[in-house]
């Protein structure tokens, strides 16, 4: 077996250990040099170190099949396997406190060392943030920046599409491993992200989506990148833990402000009050990265505004009620003066106009 292959054999291994994070993983690499060494090293040597005795009894039995299923993964287009030492691990994520021990990847891993920009938020957001995160990444991937998220449904997706229609390039940091796609409607976008980037994970092929797997996720969005910007996020979020990530880490942190009615906008606005800079155009991210960013070569229109004249008087009060944040329509009601089913007539036939947009929760909010 080459000795490159019995090398990545043993650091498999040792990641599926059971309770071996990257702390650990780290504590041992530095106790033994390799993880070759840490199989063979005695039960007292090891037990010195505090082990679990499930992570004992694993290190003396590896379950060597699943080690060969992951480098079975391998031959697959694409696929590669970069472990910390390697040269072309990307240096910005190596210098986190708790790198991963080794990337899963598909994709083109040089595109891992280029300049990146995290873009995350809501995976339940208004029209108006989906659009916000879509024109920011389009326009910062059109000029070079590659767009970081985590393929989730919302601001993830709308963030990896909106880099793709750019022409750029993009990353998708998965919670799971990487012979599975979650969530599984953004199966087409994952393969299109493979093909214009890199889809990336710590963790080995046949790991499910499991709760914890995500905030080690962020850590990892985060910190390829230069900065993280916010677009909608609540005030308990993921979202705002990989801006928190991004704050220890010693990267930007940016936002963008809403509402202070739109619930979506708390967790943007309170990182703002905190010290991230509030953007609203692609122009204040390249200002703050300053000569890390490509030069911009088109601006981002963020001017939506439409008006329609055919809208009559009635139409109008219905939507000059509507808000850019999440409206009920009970609140619509009360603004307009109207009655409930006349408001309820006029909504359907400004959606399907495309001047205004239901959310999730059965709100409204204009779309320009």
């Amino acid at each position: 077996m080459p000795e490159r292959t019995e090398t990545l054999r043993h650091w498999l291994a040792l990641i599926r250990a059971p309770h071996i994070g990257p702390a650990t993983f780290y504590s041992l690499l530095h106790q033994f040099n390799e993880p070759e060494a840490v199989f063979k090293a005695s039960r007292a040597a090891l037990e010195k170190l505090g082990l679990r005795s499930d992570t004992l009894a694993y290190l003396r039995e590896p379950v060597w099949d699943q080690v060969d299923a992951d480098l079975a993964w391998l031959d697959q287009p694409g696929a590669q396997i970069l472990l910390l030492n390697d040269s072309n691990y990307p240096p910005l994520l190596k210098a986190i406190p708790d790198p991963p021990p080794l990337l899963f990847v598909l994709g083109d891993t040089t595109i891992l060392r280029q300049k990146q920009l995290a873009i995350v938020g809501s995976r339940h957001p208004t029209p108006a943030g989906r659009e916000t995160a879509y024109d920011f990444a389009q326009h910062l991937a059109a000029n070079g920046v590659v767009i970081t998220s985590g393929l989730a449904l919302g601001i993830d997706g709308a963030s990896h599409e909106g880099a793709l229609a750019g022409g750029g390039l993009t990353v998708a940091v998965a919670g799971t491993g990487l012979d599975r796609v979650y969530p599984a409607r953004h199966r087409e976008l994952a393969h299109r992200v493979g093909e214009n980037g890199a889809l990336v994970s710590e963790f080995p092929p046949g790991t499910p989506p499991t709760a914890s797997n995500f905030p080690r996720r962020n850590r990892i969005i985060s910190g390829l990148s230069m900065g993280v910007l916010v677009v909608e996020a609540a005030l308990r979020s993921g979202s705002i833990i990989t801006a928190r990530s991004a704050i220890e880490q010693g990267r930007e942190v940016f936002a963008v402000p809403g509402s202070i009615h739109n619930p979506q906008a708390r967790g943007c606005n309170s990182l703002i009050r905190q010290g991230a800079k509030l953007v609203e155009t692609a122009a204040d991210i390249f200002e703050e990265l300053g000569g890390f960013a490509a030069p911009m070569r088109q601006e981002l229109n963020t001017d939506h505004a439409v008006s329609d004249p055919e809208l009559d008087s009635e139409y109008k009060r219905v939507f000059e009620s509507v808000g850019h944040e999440p409206t009920a329509v009970d609140t619509v009601v009360q603004r307009s003066g109207l009655t409930a089913d006349a408001v309820c007539s006029m909504l359907l036939v400004l959606e399907l106009q495309g001047l205004i947009a239901s959310t999730s929760s059965g709100h409204y909010c204009q779309t320009c």
